[in-house]
């Protein structure tokens, strides 16, 4: 099933969402060490953080998502980087950064963020096409701003 995005008004979400999120952006400005002292200062549980975590994320009011962040599973192979990269570039999407593990199993955690601002496609088309590369092993939107 393909992921669905709507932009909502954060009044009509439950609190346990809103809290996810403000968890969130404690941890992004530094204000608590940890998801756990996160979670304790705006009163939710561990578990419902991580179970809504990578599925919400706040709008900048009147602004267009301009950068998206993605994660990778790709495998150890020759040119694998490189195509990846020649598939942003060929929907106009221009990377900012790249961060690659170390490969372990043959194969390494990439984190690409970008600037979509661009883009000739929606992100999620871009993924779709990483994705049925079958050396790209996964793929994940972590965060759009």
């Amino acid at each position: 099933m393909e992921d669905r995005f709507y932009v909502v008004n954060g009044e009509i979400l439950q609190d346990v969402i809103k809290k996810v999120v403000e968890v969130k952006e404690l941890l992004h400005k530094g204000m608590v060490k940890d998801i756990t002292e996160g979670v304790k200062t705006v009163g939710i549980s561990r578990s419902a953080y991580y179970k809504y975590k990578d599925k919400v994320f706040p709008l900048t009011e009147g602004a267009q998502s301009q950068k998206a962040t993605i994660a990778l599973l790709i495998s150890h192979d020759p040119g694998v980087l490189s195509m990846v990269l020649d598939t942003i570039a060929a929907n106009n999407g221009n990377v900012l950064t790249i961060n690659q593990d170390l490969p372990i199993n043959n194969s390494a955690n990439v984190t690409i963020t970008l600037d979509i601002s661009s883009l000739n496609t929606d992100i999620r088309n871009v993924m779709n096409i990483l994705g049925e590369n079958p050396q790209v092993l996964k793929t994940k939107l972590i965060a759009m701003q």
